[in-house]
């Protein structure tokens, strides 16, 4: 029923076609030529097509509409002479040759590459002076291997702006390698300089070509189906999922997605791109083959598709292309039909508008100038080549076609359905993965059917807490647990693909085992390894899982009772703080009563005060308020610091303290004392660099060694990182303690190969199993082992009082007594004030009255007295300004 339907819908579109052709319709904006008028013949044109593709076909069909419809719309005709390539670049090169040497054709248009014209042009010297228009992908950015035809035009896309989008999107989706798959069409192309451009490309974006797979051209190949399985059962065994099409024809995209499909390939957690090549193509294919991609992001050129022109356009090449291929069910034309359609039309415009003297010369520079709004976009050019950059629409194929998920250009980065933020996809819509996965896939697995990953544990560490290797007999291989495997364990049960590993017993160092990764003998190491700065050199290690130090051990011993032991009791600080805050409020006291209490006449008396009420055996009455409210305060700290006092003196004196035995690392080098470690671990090293003797440094490689390493005189001190020696005091805790300062590490983390994707994942996974609390579940349970991590313990690191608990206290006391001192001074500055000011008066109407009385009373003398008016005068303004 389906192929009677198939049968009649071609049978339409013919019969539209005859009619439409009968009728001479013009695409639109042309104008119709009388089908009695005679056509002149302008020019003759050469085409190379590879009739065996579906592009070939598709490019064929639109060369001969764009004549036809130039033919009607100026009543021009141009010749045309089109030759089969079969695919091979030798036939192209020799085709062109041909129709420009033999045939005298005047321009050609077609699928020859730049190497290919050049090397043309090199065999016969004519076509270098004949106008060429390229029709495939070039690189804007690759030389070429031959000498470039100065008469090429290339109309084809750019590959570098499809290389740029495919990067964008890896980028994206952050995937750190991919696998590139190519076919190697033309034999005069440069589709290596193709790869290392994406290679190229790929590091901007913090990612890399791990792999490149590389495939004869399809005509050449006498299997394709098992050469192609084959090649897919390499990329198979390999652990990256992201496989780039780039370079290929369709019918081996058709073979190469079915054989992926078969082989289970297009399941959860591959990622297929596919280039322009094939993207634009999918709208020929049948439904078999879109059900064989699913999931298949691509990148297709993007056209205006709704304008008038295009419609007619596509009415005519479907009933063009079912009367010719009518073994062809889709009868879409893609960008390349639009590209071929337009290239005619430009290449006939400039062959019209030559004058009388024909020249190759004046028609390349016709279509060089060439600027009009073609059904595959703007068409101008520039250096030979289409100055219309590509915009790239992005697809997904999902169920029997695909769907837009966005935009893509040089200038603006993605757009459309993305959320678009500094030319970047911050955000995509809803992807149909392979295999229906909607989360984005991690672009690698360490799933592959060949083997198990081979992740070395230490077997002989000194703390068997952390990893402990015992033979399983039921198992007939070794058992490995422990608090680092336990937490390695959880990670991987967090990772979102299946990890399949085994544990390999590794009895040799730490740093040879961060070799053995190194030189990729083992995939990882799990264990107690501390990340330092050297193994950082070597691999790529995780997050650290636990937090970690460099501290020293040391034997508690009881502190000796001192002869001066009760100044013991206060820092050095709070002693003179008291003295002096004693002092200060003894002579704001003494300021305050010193001139209406007679007890507190002298200095020496404000001293002894300022002693006696330390002990409240003070004498002295105090009769001024402002010296009272100065007192009550000091009075409350005294209690409280005295009741300090007697509680901490009397602890010292009444519960045994325990002391470390040693302090510090340099109380240990000044005595030339040896010390403990593991022998197997980084600590030897560090210690050298810290200053320590090689000779003093004793290596112990259980535990269980540490205690009778002590009590032997062997070692007066060990060095453990703090894991370890938190595992130690829980099992050892009376008698021993940390002491000293705590050299910062890095922690224990696991060891990968440089460059692993693995390790970022599970430094993720350790993050959230950090996060939900599982690291502190078993580290409580690592701990809590041995009953000793709960007894009590006498040490004290420093039992002496400091000013900290009190400073409240000085503070309102010290406070209060400043404000009484600025009040007493404020006082007597008044009345010393109040008393100047009385005696100045007194003393101006005392002159005053003997100068009056002068002046009235005695005219006989008035000469003296008026020299004694004067004199008497000046005196009083003298104490008038002074006052």
């Amino acid at each position: 029923m389906l192929r009677l339907l198939s049968f009649f819908l071609v049978l339409v579109l013919v019969l539209v076609f005859l009619v439409r052709s009968s009728k001479a319709m013009p695409l639109e904006g042309e104008n119709s030529c009388s089908t009695d008028h005679t056509p002149q013949i302008i020019g003759s044109i050469g085409s190379v097509f590879d009739s065996s593709s579906r592009v070939g076909k598709e490019q064929k069909i639109a060369m001969e509409l764009a004549l036809q419809d130039f033919h009607h719309s100026t009543c021009s005709k141009l010749l045309s002479d089109i030759r089969d390539s079969h695919g091979s670049s030798a036939l192209t090169v020799s085709a062109a040759s041909d129709l420009i040497h033999t045939e005298k054709v005047q321009a050609i248009v077609g699928i020859l590459t730049k190497e290919e014209a050049g090397l043309a042009c090199e065999i016969d010297k004519i076509v270098e002076e004949t106008p060429i228009i390229s029709l495939t992908s070039y690189s804007s950015t690759l030389p070429s291997r031959t000498r470039l035809s100065p008469s090429l035009v290339q109309m084809g896309g750019d590959i570098t702006l499809q290389i740029n989008c495919i990067t964008a999107i890896v980028g994206h989706f952050r995937w750190q390698k991919v696998t590139a798959i190519y076919e190697h069409i033309h034999d005069y192309s440069t589709e290596a300089g193709i790869i290392n451009l994406l290679s190229n490309s790929l590091k901007r974006v913090d990612s890399e070509m791990e792999h490149q797979s590389f495939f004869s051209p399809f005509s050449s190949l006498s299997d394709p189906r098992t050469t192609i399985e084959e090649e897919l059962k390499k990329l198979r065994s390999r652990n990256n999922r992201v496989f780039i099409v780039v370079q290929f024809s369709l019918q081996l995209a058709i073979i190469l997605f079915e054989k992926a499909k078969e082989m289970g390939m297009m399941g959860n957690g591959y990622v297929w791109i596919v280039s322009n090549d094939i993207a634009s193509l999918l709208d020929s294919v049948d439904s078999s083959v879109i059900s064989s991609m699913q999931g298949v992001l691509g990148l297709k050129t993007k056209f205006e598709d709704t304008s008038k022109s295009f419609r007619d356009f596509k009415l005519k090449f479907r009933a063009k292309y079912a009367l010719e291929y009518p073994e062809e069910e889709k009868l879409n034309p893609s960008i390349f039909a639009l590209q071929t359609y337009d290239a005619t039309q430009a290449l006939a415009q400039a062959m019209q508008n030559v004058e009388d003297n024909f020249s190759s010369k004046k028609v390349l520079e016709n279509i060089l100038s060439s600027n009009f709004q073609g059904l595959s976009g703007k068409i101008s050019f520039s250096n030979n080549k289409q100055s219309n950059e590509e915009t790239f629409q992005i697809i997904n194929v999902v169920g029997k076609s695909y769907r837009e998920l966005g935009f893509w250009s040089p200038e603006l980065g993605f757009s459309g359905s993305f959320i678009k933020h500094n030319g970047s996809a911050q955000e995509w819509g809803p992807v149909y993965w392979p295999g229906g996965l909607l989360t984005v896939p991690k672009g690698w697995s360490y799933s592959s059917e060949d083997r198990q990953l081979k992740i070395g544990v230490p077997a002989i560490g000194a703390f068997r807490q952390f990893v402990s290797v015992n033979y399983d007999q039921r198992m007939n291989g070794s058992n490995v647990t422990g608090f680092s495997v336990s937490v390695f364990e959880a990670a991987v049960r967090l990772l979102p693909y299946q990890l399949p590993y085994q544990f390999v017993p590794f009895y040799g160092s730490y740093d040879d085992l961060v070799k053995q990764v190194y030189q990729k003998r083992l995939d990882a190491a799990v264990g107690d390894t501390e990340i330092i700065a050297d193994r950082y050199l070597l691999a790529e290690f995780s997050q650290p899982y636990v937090e970690s130090g460099l501290v020293m051990v040391v034997k508690v011993e009881p502190e000796k009772k001192r002869t001066w032991m009760f100044l013991n009791t206060f820092q050095k600080e709070m002693w003179f703080l008291m003295a002096g805050m004693g002092f200060f409020v003894g002579f704001v006291i003494w300021f305050i009563e010193k001139g209406d209490n007679p007890h507190f006449n002298g200095f020496g008396s404000m001293l002894w005060f300022s002693i006696t009420v330390l002990f409240f055996v003070q004498r002295e009455p105090i009769k001024s308020n402002l010296a009272r409210f100065v007192l009550a305060p000091f009075l409350l700290v005294i209690l409280i610091v005295t009741a300090s006092f007697t509680a901490s003196l009397s602890s010292m004196l009444t519960v045994s303290q325990l002391q470390p035995s040693v302090v510090d690392v340099e109380s240990l080098q000044r005595a030339n004392a040896a010390v403990g470690c593991n022998g197997k671990s980084f600590i030897i090293r560090y210690l050298v660099r810290l200053g320590f003797k090689l000779e003093n440094i004793r290596t112990i490689d259980s535990i269980h060694d540490y205690p009778d390493a002590f009590e032997r005189g062997a070692i007066a001190a060990a060095f453990f990182v703090v894991p370890h020696a938190k595992v130690f005091l829980a099992k050892y805790c009376k008698g021993y303690t940390m002491t000293g300062p705590t050299f910062k590490l890095g922690g224990f983390g696991f060891v990968f190969p440089k460059g692993s994707s693995l390790a970022s994942d599970i430094s993720e996974a350790i993050l959230r199993v950090r996060e939900n609390g599982e690291v502190q579940r078993l580290e409580t349970q690592l701990l809590s082992s041995s009953d000793c991590s709960s007894s009590p313990s006498n040490l004290v690191d420093d039992p002496r009082l400091g000013p900290e608990p009190f400073c409240g206290l000085f503070l309102v006391s010290g406070g209060i007594s400043v404000v009484a001192l600025f009040i007493t001074v404020a006082r007597l500055l008044g009345k010393r004030c109040c008393a100047s000011t009385s005696l100045t008066i007194t003393l101006i109407k005392i002159r005053i009255f003997r100068w009056a009385s002068l002046t009235l009373f005695t005219p006989t003398s008035r000469g003296n007295s008026i020299q004694d008016s004067n004199t008497d005068r000046r005196q009083v303004m003298a104490i008038i300004a002074q006052s």
